[in-house]
């Protein structure tokens, strides 16, 4: 009896522990190892590997919490976001370019109100730059969290411009002049690769705003105004100045990437490019103190603003249907935080939204001055491809690589924004 009474007690023991692992794993509370789905648009290196890095390390901090992630590259991105964030199981947390692009899944009720969250943290929050948040804030609520910053201006070689006898360009028609002069020169003026036509919304969206009253922009730019139809001749004037760039240009602009383009710069191939600030680590260590940059120059009788840089944060976002709010945001807080900002800098040439983390031991003083421009700027006018409704930018960029082709003018490119406009503007009004 005592035997049975043994093996009896052994059993419920078993069943005991059994169902305490069952009970242990119920919640995240109870220690239960929940899973976070973190979807970016960097599956190349160095940032592939500094997101691994980063995700081992807030694993090791945080035992009970495992992300799984996924990445593509930035187009496809574009696309595959959209269509995730649509179906029964999206990531839980995401990057997001800010403007229309992150308020297009703020208005779907697909991303989270973080503002509250933001709110109750300040010792963390109070350190990212609070400009940075503004592009991320629809209705007075905030949807993302600026992680990296960014702006755009013509980089050029000065040791060609010396050879050359020219300095920085301050209007347009002293930069056609000097275009010209380095063509004399057998020299390929400026870089430039179409074949993913998001650099060409960055020429177009700096024009844009040259040549555009900011006021009549605000009202085209906005998909549920309908008094907006881009109508004003700045745009397609905008698009001439484009187009007048293109003899300066290599050949086969729309067979080649942003990549080419920037190795060929970088190789001493061309004398200007047009990047963003965050590729100056890329090309700094090969030209060194050959590397100048300079502002698209001011546009003669251009009624927009002249001082307006082109730029805008990156962030990230979590996801309406994440079962798990409060560990994402402890995965951004993580990733936002000023000692993964200094890495940030120094390991992927991204600079960091929050304050403090550009020193001079991860950056040089080009990239602090770029920097100076971002956080000191009257204005960012964030990149046309992200600011504007989707169906409007593929008609614009579809119709500027055509008209780079010589198969479309800019009026017809703009009778095409325009259409795309009214339909976006119509739809929005339903």
């Amino acid at each position: 009896m005592k035997k049975i009474l043994t093996v009896f007690t052994v059993f419920v023991l078993c069943i005991s522990v059994l169902v305490g692992c069952s009970s242990s794993t119920s919640s995240s509370k109870d220690g239960k190892v929940i899973q976070l789905n973190f979807f970016h648009r960097w599956p190349t290196q160095p940032k592939k590997a500094f997101f691994e890095k980063a995700v081992k390390e807030f694993e090791k901090q945080h035992p009970n919490i495992k992300i799984k992630t996924e990445a593509v590259l930035n187009d496809s991105y574009k696309e595959k976001i959209r269509v995730v964030l649509g179906s029964s199981n999206p990531p839980d947390i995401f990057f997001s370019w800010s403007g229309e692009f992150a308020y297009n899944f703020a208005r779907a009720g697909k991303a989270l109100d973080l503002t509250d969250m933001i709110k109750e943290d300040t010792g963390w929050s109070d350190q990212i730059i609070q400009s940075q948040f503004i592009p991320f804030t629809l209705d007075g609520k905030t949807y993302g969290v600026p992680w990296s910053m960014d702006g755009k201006s013509f980089f050029y070689n000065k040791k060609i411009f010396k050879q050359l006898n020219l300095e920085e360009p301050k209007t347009w028609t002293e930069f056609m002049d000097d275009l010209q002069k380095i063509k004399d020169a057998n020299i390929t003026p400026i870089a430039f690769g179409s074949k993913a036509p998001w650099t060409i919304s960055h020429y177009i969206g700096t024009l844009n705003q040259r040549l555009v009253p900011q006021d009549i922009i605000k009202v085209d730019y906005d998909p549920k105004n309908p008094e907006g139809d881009f109508s004003n001749p700045g745009y397609v004037e905008a698009l001439k100045k484009f187009k007048e760039l293109e003899p300066y240009f290599n050949k086969g602009v729309n067979a080649v990437d942003h990549e080419y383009a920037r190795q060929l710069f970088k190789s001493g191939k061309a004398a200007i490019c047009y990047m963003q600030y965050a590729e100056i680590g890329m090309v700094e260590p090969a030209l060194k103190d050959d590397l100048g940059v300079f502002k698209l120059p001011e546009i003669e009788d251009g009624k927009g603003d002249p001082n307006v840089i082109t730029g805008a944060p990156e962030g990230i976002m979590i996801s309406s249907k994440t079962k798990y709010p409060k560990e994402a945001m402890e995965f951004i807080k993580f990733l936002t935080s000023k000692e993964k900002g200094i890495q940030q800098v120094k390991e992927v040439n991204e600079y960091s939204a929050t304050k403090g983390t550009l020193t001079d031991q991860n950056s040089s003083p080009l990239q602090q001055k770029a920097v100076d421009q971002i956080v000191n700027a009257d204005r960012t006018a964030l990149w046309l491809d992200t600011d504007l409704d989707i169906k409007i930018v593929d008609a614009y960029l579809k119709g500027a690589q055509l008209m780079l082709d010589g198969k479309k003018t800019p009026e017809e490119v703009m009778k095409d924004v325009q259409k795309a406009a009214k339909e976006v503007k119509q739809s929005a009004a339903k």
